[in-house]
């Protein structure tokens, strides 16, 4: 990957050597990326992080990401593409990769766009370069959107296999009779019942937010809710982050699976999906801890340091 540019003109530019030193270094260790550039780490992780905004090891970790995950859209095998990205291990690889994407490694091509979210714009760029937005719209790996949207899902799949360990009277059991979080989508009185409400908000917000066919409401049985949330989650998670990619937010569509139709600005679309999520999941443990079935708080701290 050594052919990005920064700008016109010929020649070379010390952000290009510097860059070139980050991506091109076996490994990703600080001292051999500040070796190649003839620097020392100290100085070299300054530079790199004055110039491109972001730490040469994190700019490296994400871009070797990106071209993972395209390569594996090319039908790479796993094995290989997390050698070539530096891990020395399968395992290793994807915990990385499921952090990054939200879904293993053998289903990259649910992923969307193969971008990261970058605070510098830059991203790999098929096959061997790199590609320089403009007017990076990227955000940190710390920016509050991307940290609710990725606990959201992380916290869903954790309630999805706690409640899946409930006796199997007790997963339809009605615990709140009446139990209602918004009028048009009916009552929510057991854990299956706020668990299919989770999952099927966003396969019908996807399908509004893509144009699809309102999906049908499908099975509710533990191991059927899980299969749903595994399918829309990776996709959800991608089209969230083209629409941040994109800086689309400000966008509004017409919700033509509404009766009569209406239009909603995306922004708000996502801040709607993420407040009720956030009731339904706190909902979910309390009906579980009713049942005598302990869970956590359910804190994005606590998450967060889990992930680090």
């Amino acid at each position: 990957m050594s052919d990005a540019t920064t700008g016109p003109g010929p020649g070379r530019d010390r952000l290009r050597e510097l860059l070139d030193a980050v991506l091109n270094t076996d490994g990703g260790r600080l001292g051999a990326m500040a070796g190649d550039a003839y620097s020392s780490p100290w100085h070299f992780a300054r530079e790199v992080s004055r110039g491109a905004g972001e730490p040469p090891v994190s700019l490296r970790r994400r871009v070797m990401l990106e071209r993972a995950a395209w390569q594996l859209r090319q039908g790479r095998a796993v094995t290989e593409v997390a050698l070539e990205a530096g891990y020395s291990s399968v395992e290793g690889f994807s915990r990385a990769f499921r952090r990054a994407y939200g879904t293993a490694p053998s289903r990259a091509g649910s992923t969307g766009s193969h971008w990261l979210p970058a605070p510098n714009g830059i991203h790999f760029h098929p096959p061997v370069a790199l590609w320089i937005e403009g007017y990076p719209r990227g955000r940190s790996d710390m920016d509050p959107t991307a940290l609710l949207v990725q606990h959201d899902l992380d916290d869903t799949a954790q309630l999805l296999d706690a409640a899946a360990a409930l006796p199997a009277e007790e997963w339809d059991r009605v615990r709140r009779p009446g139990e209602t979080v918004l009028g048009w989508d009916g009552p929510e009185e057991s854990v299956a019942a706020v668990l299919d409400h989770l999952v099927y908000t966003k396969e019908v917000w996807l399908a509004s937010i893509t144009g699809a066919d309102q999906p049908p409401r499908g099975s509710t049985d533990p191991g059927s809710l899980r299969t749903r949330f595994e399918q829309v989650a990776p996709r959800w998670l991608a089209e969230i982050r083209d629409i941040e990619r994109r800086d689309a937010w400000g966008d509004a569509m017409v919700d033509a699976l509404c009766d009569p139709p209406e239009s909603f600005v995306i922004g708000s679309v996502l801040a709607h999906v993420l407040t009720y999520s956030a009731y339904r999941r706190q909902l979910v443990r309390a009906l579980l801890r009713e049942a005598g079935h302990p869970v956590d708080h359910g804190d994005p701290i606590e998450w967060l340091r889990s992930r680090s």
